[in-house]
């Protein structure tokens, strides 16, 4: 328990008594009176000549004077009249007592009740955040076998884009690719019905699809296999004259990274 204590008043000195004081005063005084005498000789002097105005600014001197008296005892009436309790805007403490201020702690605003500073135990818990110390790691989102196309032979990448057919909705799915197969290697029947034909080019990821390979398959996925859409589905990817030439002739160019997309299903299948 905190024990109040009562500041102590520093002592009050009494002023030396100072002839120089003294006489510099009374001269003041003096002249103070001499100048008030000469004004109120000439105040006279010019109300005996003007009577009226000197009559009304006259007036005027008392009314001030009086108002100013008057202002003065109400607020010593009201300094004396200031019951105990109320809070004096002067000295920032209550009227009528004293501030008690605690064993060991520091005099100043906050001790006498103008504020007090905010606390921790104000501000409440603060919320603690947990740090995973685990590290941040970047996760592949294609599946595992996705990189495996580029490893297999022609077969099994032409069954294994035959197995994409099937898993998308295509119907009558067949791998037809051979010595004979007049640039068909997949033919299927997409969820809405068309015919879809496409061939498939497993190579590495420096040799590119060119426009003569992508012309062998223009002069007969259309005439030949009756395609409604023309897929080339290639591990690696296709040169910019290929691209120009399968623009011109409506065949879909899926590289690389749309055969990602399809197989991981973020992408769209070649009919869509």
């Amino acid at each position: 328990m905190v024990t109040p204590i009562r500041r102590p008043r520093p002592p009050r000195r009494r002023p030396a008594f100072s002839l120089r004081q003294l006489s510099l005063s009374f001269g003041l005084l003096a002249i103070a009176v001499t100048g008030v005498g000469l004004t109120l000789q000439k105040a006279m002097a010019s109300a005996s000549a003007h009577p009226g105005p000197a009559m009304g600014v006259g007036l005027v001197v008392v009314v001030a004077l009086a108002l100013l008296l008057r202002h003065g005892r109400r607020r010593r009436a009201t300094a004396r009249r200031l019951p105990a309790g109320r809070t004096c805007a002067t000295c920032g403490g209550v009227a009528g007592e004293r501030a008690l201020v605690p064993l060991g702690e520091p005099v100043g605003p906050s001790a006498v009740g103008e504020f007090d500073a905010p606390t921790t135990e104000d501000a409440g818990p603060r919320p603690v955040v947990e740090v995973d110390p685990r590290p941040v790691l970047d996760v592949d989102p294609r599946p595992s076998e996705i990189d495996d196309y580029a490893e297999m032979d022609a077969d099994a990448f032409e069954e294994a884009v035959a197995g994409l057919c099937e898993r998308d909705g295509c119907e009558d799915v067949r791998v037809v690719g051979g010595a004979n197969d007049l640039g068909a290697d997949v033919v299927a029947v997409a969820p809405d019905g068309r015919s879809v034909v496409i061939q498939c080019k497993r190579y590495g990821a420096d040799n590119k699809v060119g426009s003569q390979e992508l012309q062998r398959f223009g002069g007969t996925c259309f005439t030949v296999h009756g395609a409604d859409v023309a897929v080339v589905v290639t591990t690696s990817a296709f040169t910019d004259p290929a691209r120009e030439y399968a623009e011109q002739c409506a065949i879909l160019c899926f590289d690389h990274d749309d055969l990602v997309g399809w197989a991981s299903g973020t992408g769209p299948a070649p009919w869509e």
